[in-house]
């Protein structure tokens, strides 16, 4: 399995490319700000050919690339249903603050994007992604577990990172959604499995039972709303 990434725009969004090696078709995950030219030069050092955009949930600095990159490579994005209207209507999901970001964005028509289901396996590129949802920072936010080779991957998106969890205080949000899915996705979770954030550096899910306290929190079913990180 060949794992590229780098982190895209003012946010650090960990944007990824997922393939089964050099010179094949490939995943990307998380086009975030800026992220059009950075992702035609990773790709091109490993001679990467995208087959398609999956998307961990719809805030802004993980989609918004995601049309550049779609029409650039005429592929198509995969994103939960739950999250659609975050593409229909940034401004509502994000809040004011954000507005000089979201002046004249573009995003994918929501009709036009296929949907993912929880225990849907996609198969692209020579690569099973298992989809669970997992709402809280987002109300769809999901996880993507696949095979990494010698250990099993998660590409968390912004639901786990090193130390921390998603935030939940913007629209959709969720500290009591946010618990079940660290309690019922996360938590069951083999200790070697390789977390790849959406921003932040790698962790394990063995590393974070240990030490992230929010993960704690999640498994004794209690404790304060975080202020996690994100968008």
């Amino acid at each position: 399995m060949l794992i590229r990434s780098f982190p895209a725009g003012a946010f650090g969004t960990n944007c990824y490319a997922v393939a089964s090696g050099p010179g094949q078709e490939c995943v990307v995950v998380d086009p975030g700000m800026d992220a059009v030219e950075p992702l035609a030069r990773m790709l091109a050092e490993d001679g990467l050919k995208p087959v398609a955009v999956v998307l961990t949930h719809g805030h802004l600095d993980h989609t918004f690339s995601v049309l550049p990159v779609c029409d650039g490579y005429d592929i198509p994005a995969y994103l939960h249903p739950a999250d659609s209207g975050m593409l229909a209507d940034p401004a509502r999901w994000h809040g004011p603050q954000l507005a000089p970001l979201i002046s004249g964005v573009r995003l994918p028509d929501p009709s036009e994007v296929k949907s993912l289901d929880d225990g849907e396996v996609l198969s692209l590129a020579g690569v099973e992604l298992t989809v669970r949802h997992a709402p809280g920072h987002t109300q769809g936010s999901v996880v993507f577990s696949l095979d990494l080779g010698e250990a099993p991957g998660l590409l968390a998106g912004d639901v786990l990172f090193a130390g921390s969890v998603g935030r939940v205080d913007l629209p959709g949000g969720s500290w009591h959604a946010m618990l079940r899915s660290l309690r019922d996705v996360v938590l069951p979770l083999d200790d070697e499995t390789v977390v790849l954030p959406g921003h932040g550096p790698a962790t394990t899910i063995g590393r974070e039972r240990a030490t992230n306290p929010y993960l704690a929190e999640a498994a004794a079913g209690e404790g304060p709303a975080p202020k996690g990180r994100g968008l």
